[in-house]
């Protein structure tokens, strides 16, 4: 019997299988138990990707109003972060590692190897994510991060596939060849001979994959213990770079469907599940231009009428409800609440998925 309990989503709009979800009650976590896993099980990898908003933002120190401090200790929020003492907690099932490079796989730093717990001046959608899995599973879990701020997935994590095609557009009236996989510059005018730069569409990809590969690779230096490992899932958080380009911003559907392939076929887990987070600052009610672009995408995903393929394999959290103010754009502000919040979303999400599959 697993050590999971039943748990209640959080203020949000879900989006998985077939029905459209809304709950109302806050995530019921529990504290740690502070035992380690079982190591006799592989390890549950999932792979965070994005760009700077899947990073570490939210503000920890302070007792001002968005810091994580003031939201557990003076408005009681997020209980199981803290024990008796008033001391955060860590949990010892749960691996937290971060790896990040600019551009491809040559590119290397090893920004967090640790159990998973609050440490440093901010945090990130991994403790949500991290708090969830470790509570859903008996086995070992990694959550594993290879991002970095300023990407769009329309060029820098343009997935391996992905064509070129033409754009119009409406700034200038002309038409421009957006580049596709392995292809130089960003666009370039229809007519014209491309000009390649010293990027490529779909460099970071390459080194973003590369670096969560070299980590698994060497496992036991971030799981002391482990016994092999299973891709189980991916979670996505990203979109702010793309709707600066409406030549990005109308392809992000075909971009996001071909991502979820793509890392399937990169990490050799065809049915690991997949969560996306929309852009906080959105309400999909009366989004327009490109951001309205990227967040029927994003919930076009989890619809099994438009990608039956996925069905009951994906699952995108609508986040406006769930964001304390600003944009991504800002960081939000660096509100701990929102990364939080955010976090224990797409956490709860993939717990539903598993628990459906």
């Amino acid at each position: 019997m697993t050590r999971h309990l039943f748990f209640t989503l959080l203020s949000l709009l879900l989006f998985a299988s077939t029905s459209l979800i809304q709950a109302a009650e806050p995530s019921n976590l529990v504290r740690p138990d502070d035992q380690p896993a079982d190591m006799s099980k592989p390890v549950k990898v999932y792979i965070l990707m994005g760009q700077s908003n899947m990073l570490e933002m939210g503000k920890v120190a302070g007792d001002q109003e968005g810091t994580l401090e003031h939201a557990v200790k003076s408005k009681g929020l997020y209980p199981y972060l803290v024990d008796d003492a008033g001391n955060w907690t860590q949990r010892k099932d749960v691996r937290n590692v971060a790896v990040m490079g600019s551009g491809g796989p040559d590119k290397w730093q090893v920004r967090k190897n640790d159990w998973l717990k609050v440490a440093g001046g901010k945090i990130g959608v991994e403790i949500g994510i991290g708090q969830h899995m470790g509570q859903f599973h008996d086995e070992p879990v990694l959550i594993l991060k290879s991002a970095i701020g300023n990407r769009s997935l329309g060029w820098d994590l343009l997935p391996p596939g992905s064509p070129s095609y033409e754009f119009t557009d409406p700034k200038d009236g002309k038409t421009y060849v957006y580049a596709g996989y392995g292809q130089s510059p960003l666009r370039w005018e229809k007519g014209t001979e491309p000009e390649p730069i010293g990027w490529k569409a779909g460099l970071q990809y390459d080194g973003d994959v590369a670096r969560a590969k070299q980590v698994l690779s060497e496992l036991d230096k971030y799981y002391p213990g482990a016994k092999g490992y299973e891709i189980a899932g991916f979670f996505w958080w990203q979109g702010d770079k793309d709707r600066y380009n409406a030549g990005h911003s109308q392809k992000y559907e075909q971009n996001l469907v071909n991502l979820i392939k793509q890392l399937r076929k990169e990490f050799d887990a065809p049915h690991a599940k997949f969560v996306c987070a929309t852009l906080g600052q959105t309400n999909k009610d009366d989004a327009s231009g490109t951001e309205k672009d990227i967040i029927e995408a994003q919930l076009a995903i989890s619809d099994p009428s438009k990608h039956s393929e996925f069905k009951g394999e994906t699952a995108t959290v609508y986040t406006h409800p769930l964001s304390k103010g600003g944009a991504s754009n800002g960081h939000y502000g660096g509100n701990a609440e929102t990364y939080m919040n955010v976090g224990q979303a797409m956490g709860a999400a993939m717990v539903q998925l598993m628990k459906n599959q």
